[in-house]
């Protein structure tokens, strides 16, 4: 029997249980709740734990332990060793009774067997045996009726520093009566071996949904640790909830209409979602409940490369004291960030609570839901920069998930590549596409919301010939929808997409919103554009058995007669 399995079997056998928690002879600091879960998970013997240590704390022991240093904002920096980002193909669902018919099986979704996961699991905490270890009682979902209680126990003081930042907190005088839902073990420093533990790599992320843990070792990138959570939402809500699990950015405006941007990274889902003259709700996952579009987390995990205070000032202001920043590099003989040096990763994050942002929505919820958007990074140059989607569209769009990656965004690209990820987040979805895009069509259908599709991607041309677009043309279009100035205005139909498009915008040029107009060569505009339309149509095949007439008749056409 596994320490897990053990601990919990004979804490039916009182005077075994109370030697059992006598033998570990741990140190505490900090607020330690009433039911210290640790020797029912299997921590025995550990060194000192730390109970929910402030930020302020947790930076100086960073600081201390020479694992980070102050940048000139007073935001701690640190770096997260070997991996820079997430490796999808090293995170694991534990497969039982509870997930086998249920979970999306495949190179999404990896089975681990629940033996190996109890060896393992074992493995991890006899390594932390004798180790400092951080704990830290937090809770995703602003809505109450929907709160997953979560406990964290880190390895690392900045990781649980992250934890705190990422995550909402618990009032000081609740943490005596608070019980985890789920327990997060989190040992960057363990390693596994592949042979015997059943990984793919030394590193690794895993969910167990029966015994509500998720397992990570191997990797300090802290994004695991929230896309864990992410995961098991994207599991429980609409599973158990009927409520719609977006992996998403949110804002709500003075008059209290709630805008949602679907994005993958490098889309501008976090930059336009922080608007100074709206508040914002979240910048990353959020549920759609019957009337509510709700924040997970308590906290902002933004890409910093090439930040500038002109461009996104909001998340330049919130990187001060409190705030964490990974992988970025100081300028020479300095402690100011270069955020333009990308030579560790492109992708530089920054951590921060919601609060650091000044026009933050209250409660971290939003009604009134009148505006989608669905944003995309085409290094092509063929989408439009701005289109209006019927339902039909909205949803075909949602399940492609569609933006290209570029040169310098990943090892080995040098060309533009199209990739797809359904629903916009296909790595933490851990049920069939189409059950999320079907509640989607439902939420537009009883919500009478507009659907619009944003190219944040290139424009004049294909990536290398064409330029980016304008930050500043985005925000007015997208300013526009919000103050239904879209309203009456003519609108043409893209001969391959079948995306209406508005023929004027404010503070646009007439030009920019028919992307065909904007290559000098309008031949190999179209040529690209079919291209791109076969990319869709392929990658479509994947689901259409699933999908119904609605959704088919949205795809974008294969073969058209054009003129220039």
């Amino acid at each position: 029997m596994d320490i897990y399995n053990t601990i919990m079997y004979n804490k039916h056998n009182y005077s075994l249980y109370i030697w059992l928690n006598l033998i570990q002879n741990m140190k505490t600091t900090g607020n330690v709740p009433d039911f210290d879960n640790l020797s029912d998970l299997g921590l025995l013997n550990i060194g000192t734990v730390h109970w929910n240590l402030s930020p302020e704390i947790l930076s100086e022991i960073t600081i201390k332990n020479e694992m980070g240093k102050i940048s000139s904002s007073g935001a701690i920096s640190v770096q997260t060793g070997k991996f820079t980002g997430r490796s999808p193909k090293d995170r694991f669902i534990v497969k039982d009774e509870i997930t086998t018919k249920t979970v999306w099986w495949g190179d999404v979704n990896i089975p681990f067997e629940k033996d190996k996961f109890d060896a393992l699991y074992t493995k991890v905490v006899n390594y932390l045996e004798n180790k400092e270890v951080y704990v830290r009682d937090v809770y995703a979902c602003s809505l109450e009726s929907f709160q997953l209680n979560i406990r964290a126990i880190n390895e690392y003081p900045w990781s649980n520093h992250f934890v705190s930042n990422m995550f909402n907190k618990v009032k000081k005088d609740n943490i005596k009566s608070f019980i985890p839902d789920w327990n997060i073990i989190n040992a960057p420093g363990f390693l596994a071996d592949p042979e015997i533990d059943g990984t793919r790599n030394s590193n690794f992320s895993i969910i167990d949904f029966t015994k509500k843990i998720i397992l990570i070792g191997g990797t300090g990138y802290t994004g695991e640790i929230k896309k864990g959570i992410f995961s098991v939402l994207n599991y429980i809500l609409p599973l158990q909830n009927n409520t719609l699990s977006m992996h998403c950015s949110a804002n709500l405006g003075k008059d209290g209409d709630t805008a949602i941007f679907f994005g993958l990274s490098g889309t501008g889902k976090t930059t336009l979602s922080a608007d100074p003259n709206r508040f914002l709700i979240g910048d990353d996952e959020h549920g759609w409940s019957e009337d509510t579009v709700f924040n997970f987390e308590g906290g902002c995990y933004a890409k910093c490369i090439d930040l500038t205070k002109d461009k996104e000032p909001e998340i330049w202001n919130a990187i001060k004291k409190g705030a964490i920043l990974e992988n970025v590099v100081f300028k020479k003989n300095s402690n100011e960030v270069d955020f333009e040096d990308g030579s560790i990763t492109e992708n530089t994050r920054v951590s921060y609570p919601l609060e650091f942002i000044e026009n933050v929505a209250k409660g971290a919820k939003g009604n009134n839901i009148k505006n989608i958007f669905l944003l995309t990074a085409d290094a092509f140059g063929v989408l439009p920069p701005i289109s209006k989607l019927d339902k039909g569209q909205a949803m075909f769009h949602f399940i492609s998930g569609y933006t290209a990656k570029v040169a310098g965004t990943e090892e080995g690209i040098t060309e533009p590549v199209v990739t797809f990820s359904a629903c916009f987040g296909a790595p933490f979805l851990p049920l069939h596409p189409t059950k999320y895009a079907e509640m989607l069509g439902e939420k537009i259908e009883s919500s009478n919301v507009n659907v619009w599709l944003v190219n944040t991607g290139w424009t004049k041309g294909p990536y290398g010939t064409g330029e980016r677009m304008k930050l500043s043309h985005t925000r007015s279009m997208i300013n526009a929808a919000l103050n239904n100035e879209f309203k009456g205005v003519e609108y043409i139909k893209h001969p391959i997409f079948g995306l209406m498009m508005p023929v004027s915008c404010p503070n646009v040029p007439e030009k920019t919103l028919n992307p065909k107009m904007t290559w000098e060569d309008k031949n190999a505009y179209d040529q690209k554009a079919l291209f791109l339309a076969k990319k869709f149509n392929e990658n479509f095949e994947n689901y259409k058995e699933y999908a119904p007439s609605e959704i088919l008749n949205a795809a974008p056409v294969s073969f058209v007669e054009l003129e220039s």
